[in-house]
């Protein structure tokens, strides 16, 4: 059973991650263009295309992406209760709330876990290769976490610790989740 559900939370965690990275690449205007971009958009598309036919966005918010990382996160949270055994106790309604909440607070740690990856992978880009052309997407992808970090922290004999600040505080967020 339990080789079930981490197989079932490994896909529902590639795909929801994914969806975030689309909705964040959008959100944060990064070219889809590059191999990163192209990637998420042809795994992403059998998803999104057919929902923004019917869920409009939001001053800028793709909610056509948002709404299915939402959504795989509540299934999976079904998933691992059922095959756990749910107990007789728990009824429809409560149920339903629980798995709306807990697939909530599971995308939320999938969209840290997608800052947290992209502050780390500009990190290293930055000592092995700054001008690589993954270097500028992810760069956009940050920034807007780094920005107001960076007016308060400047760089230090030219070293810029705000990525590893935002790590920090990205894991806190992550343990109050």
């Amino acid at each position: 059973m339990q080789a079930l559900i981490y197989l079932v939370d490994a896909i529902a965690g590639f795909f929801t991650l994914l969806l975030l990275l689309r909705f964040f690449m959008q959100l944060n205007r990064v070219s889809f263009g590059n191999q990163i971009g192209t990637f998420v958009v042809q795994l992403t598309n059998w998803a999104v295309k057919p929902l923004r036919r019917v869920v409009p966005g939001l001053g800028g918010l793709d909610l056509a992406s948002l709404l299915p990382a939402w959504l795989l996160q509540c299934v999976l949270v079904l998933a691992v209760f059922l095959l756990r055994g749910s107990p007789a106790t728990v009824d429809q309604g409560t149920l339903a709330l629980l798995v709306l909440w807990h697939g909530l607070l599971g995308t939320l740690r999938v969209a840290i876990w997608v800052f947290i990856g992209a502050l780390f992978l500009q990190a290293v880009l930055s000592w092995v290769n700054p001008h690589s052309p993954l270097g500028y997407p992810v760069m956009q992808l940050t920034r807007p976490i780094l920005q107001p970090i960076q007016r308060f922290l400047p760089p230090i004999a030219n070293i810029d610790l705000s990525p590893l600040l935002a790590i920090v505080l990205l894991q806190m967020l992550l343990l109050l989740l």
